[in-house]
């Protein structure tokens, strides 16, 4: 959705910037290998209809120059009555690919059962095996008791396999029906011996955990499934998967997957868990060991009918005591139309030092390099003195670190246009009482633009934006349909979760303004906002017509206001998560 009548800025987040990949009309798991000649080879499902549609089949292309070109669509599988879908690939030493992926066998197999198959390529891509070989999925008590008693298996796979000494791992869920998809558990497909051995025919598989039993935890729901997995330095297997319930599961196995921890909630440092909707949670590994995780950073219980996959956030980890430990996250993708359905089935590869990742909209696959200053601030977040002893000075158009109570003004300069930018605004505060309706800092004026902060009732805050118009501001994620959430407001208005604010403690806060992403964001005390039991989410969608919001020049705290503000800071550009965090932690003198 074009935005008529606003300055472009090029922001390198915004999706439609990434370097398309072609399709035949609706695209899936756009997955990229570096082939041994430097070049990428992206295998993914297509077809001209729409999605699960008779003619899906799956495809490679080949790019020689980073994704800004590529070949004309190779075959992997030619389309046929019966679908073939849901490819990934893997590469061996000496240089063959292999191309795993779904192959419907009969009506009641469905595009989500069937056969696994794969077909390999000793060429970079450019042509595969003439046969198909299959990689049989030992039978369990679900394949018994699905709709089909056993006849049909119901599967698939969106993990990108993992290659090491101990051979080849790919997470797998296996489900009770192809369509609708209403239950899933993990499962994890192992070969010692699809490394080095040349004969296809003579490749085994073997299905982890030993018995009946998948891997679940019924506390997460039924949905357990999208499952994809990296290796821990000690040779520990972590698996993610979605879930319908909010939340990202993870499990570890000590053993090479004979056993499995239970699933529990990905969680930061905190205990806080990561927050997604039943869309694609994607784990990375790169080169130097350290982790990647693409979720929604929402809450939403189930797939939604709104903008639940856009913007996409992306959080850092690394190991410690035997896990994972993850970042604050940030924004790493955007649509620019926000009541689109979103990205989703990504994949991360890397090559001469750089970062990349592929997605897809469905109808529309592109890939992206990831900014290296995105991932060094979300590195950083694990060290303790990170931030140092001076805070963020990089757009910092106003500081006061003087004591400023109610009644109080202050001078400040003129705010970007949100379109160009945005702004940031950090600040300590010091409540004595939490009477809702203060007025904490406001930079209204005798037009009625600018910001204001006030508290609300239970600790919480809210936040107003306004630029004296009447538009229509778009709320797009809890109504059954996109237009549901469309209101008409003078302006923009935001409640944090509760007790963001207590009585006699200090508030280091900073409010985020994206005007390029059109999202706003709280970082409170080191953490970012996530919506707590109050909401699925704790950032908010922006107006997207929103611009000036500049008035006389003054920011105020409220008369009303029982308390002081010991710091207050303006930045004229919106604040990566990690450079609020940073701040935060030199200001608490990490």
């Amino acid at each position: 959705m074009a935005i008529e009548g606003l300055a472009q800025v090029r922001d390198e987040r915004k999706v439609e910037l990434g370097y398309e990949i072609p399709s035949e009309n609706y695209c899936d798991q756009p997955y990229v290998v570096v082939t041994q000649d430097g070049n990428w080879l992206c295998v993914m499902t297509t077809g001209k209809g729409l999605e699960s549609k008779p003619g899906q089949h799956v495809v490679a292309a080949i790019s020689e120059d980073r994704g800004r070109s590529w070949s004309e669509l190779i075959d992997i599988e030619p389309p046929a009555e019966r679908m073939s879908s849901w490819v990934t690939a893997f590469i061996v030493p000496g240089g063959r690919v292999f191309a795993v992926y779904n192959l419907e066998l009969t009506d009641e197999s469905t595009q989500h059962g069937g056969a696994l198959c794969y077909r390999y390529s000793d060429d970079g891509g450019r042509s595969w095996s003439a046969e198909r070989y299959r990689i049989p999925i030992r039978q369990t008590r679900l394949d018994r008791e699905n709709v089909t008693d056993g006849r049909e298996q119901f599967f698939w796979c969106i993990d990108k396999p993992v290659v090491n000494e101990r051979g080849v791992f790919l997470g797998i869920p296996k489900l009770t029906e192809g369509v609708p998809i209403v239950s899933g558990e993990s499962w994890l497909i192992h070969s010692a011996n699809a490394v080095d051995e040349r004969d296809p025919e003579a490749i085994e598989w073997q299905l982890l955990p030993e018995g009946d039993e998948g891997i679940t935890n019924p506390e997460l729901g039924r949905i357990q499934e999208e499952q994809n997995l990296e290796f821990l330095s000690d040779g520990s297997i972590y698996m993610v998967f979605r879930t319908e319930i909010g939340v990202i599961g993870y499990t570890l196995s000590r053993d090479g997957g004979h056993s499995w921890t239970t699933p529990q909630p990905v969680r930061y440092p905190d205990g806080r868990p990561l927050k997604n909707p039943r869309a694609c949670p994607k784990l990375g590994k790169t080169s130097d060991g350290r982790f990647l995780l693409w979720y929604h950073n929402n809450g939403f219980p189930g797939w939604g009918n709104s903008a639940v996959r856009n913007p996409v956030w992306i959080s850092g980890g690394v190991e410690a005591d035997g896990d994972i430990r993850w970042s604050q996250p940030e924004i790493l993708l955007y649509a620019s139309d926000p009541t689109v359905r979103g990205m989703s089935y990504p994949d991360f590869f890397e090559q001469d030092g750089e970062i990349w990742v592929s997605e897809t909209e469905k109808m529309v696959a592109r890939v992206h390099r990831i900014d290296s200053l995105l991932l060094a601030g979300m590195w950083a977040e694990h060290r303790e003195t990170a931030g140092g002893p001076a805070p963020v000075r990089e757009g910092l158009v106003f500081e006061n670190d003087r004591t400023v109570t109610g009644g109080e003004s202050l001078e400040i300069p003129r705010l970007p246009g949100l379109a160009s930018g945005g702004f940031a605004l950090e600040a300590v505060l010091e409540a004595e009482t939490l009477s809702p309706g203060q007025t904490v800092l406001s930079s209204y004026g005798v037009r009625r633009r600018g910001f204001r902060v006030s508290v609300a009732e239970n600790g919480a805050l809210d936040f107003e934006l306004r630029d004296s118009r009447d538009r229509q501001w778009l709320e797009v994620l809890d109504g059954a349909e996109p237009s549901a959430g469309v209101s008409s407001r003078r302006e923009w208005r935001w409640r944090t979760e509760r007790d963001i604010l207590r009585p006699g403690e200090p508030l280091h806060l900073v409010l985020i303004v994206d005007g390029l992403a059109k999202v706003v964001s709280v970082c409170a005390n080191g953490r970012l906002l996530d919506g707590g039991e109050d909401r699925i989410q704790g950032w908010w969608r922006l107006n997207h017509w929103y611009d000036d919001i500049n008035d006389q020049g003054a920011c105020a705290v409220g008369e009303g206001f029982a308390g002081r503000i010991p710091l207050l800071r303006i930045y004229d550009r919106y604040l990566r998560t990690a450079e609020a965090v940073a701040n935060y932690r030199a200001w608490r003198g990490a």
